[in-house]
């Protein structure tokens, strides 16, 4: 069941991703579909570049530029590619005092959206091989490990 995307959906889908990628303890599908949503948008042309910003999170002590787009009325970040930097404006350092508009969208929601926006399904991996059942209730039987008849150093009488 599909419903009508709109660019307004997805840039708040975008930005509930984008914040809870911040925190997650593996981000890396985060960011990844957060990028392919921008990029899809991009190629539509439903958001445009603004230009390029200098990171707030120098990578390696490098200093190294992000690209800003604007998707509604929204800003995000991504990677530039070589291109951006011969043909877009830099912007300089980051402008604190701007703030994205709060949204309230859970992120399964979001992921939905994006998901549906992207054609993105999951990677089919295969299937471990099955364990054998046991049941929680069995404790395997010592009695046939121990010495019999004992020997005269394991006497205790």
């Amino acid at each position: 069941m599909k419903h009508e995307i709109t660019i307004q959906n997805l840039a708040q889908a975008v930005f509930t991703i984008n914040r809870h990628a911040k925190t997650a303890p593996e981000p890396q599908h985060l960011y990844q579909i957060k990028k392919d949503t921008i990029c899809k948008l991009l190629k539509e042309k439903k958001a445009e570049k603004v230009g390029l910003h200098f990171s707030d999170h120098p990578k390696l002590s490098n200093q190294h530029s992000t690209l800003l787009v604007k998707v509604a009325d929204y800003y995000f970040h991504i990677p530039p590619s070589k291109d951006d930097f011969k043909n877009l404006k830099h912007l300089g350092s980051l402008d604190q005092n701007y703030r994205n508009p709060q949204t309230k969208m859970s992120l399964s929601q979001a992921k939905r959206i994006v998901y549906q926006y992207i054609d993105w399904k999951p990677e089919k991996k295969p299937h471990p091989r099955q364990k054998r059942y046991t049941s929680s209730y069995y404790t395997p039987s010592s009695l046939g490990k121990m010495e019999w008849p004992p020997s005269k150093s394991h006497r205790n009488y």
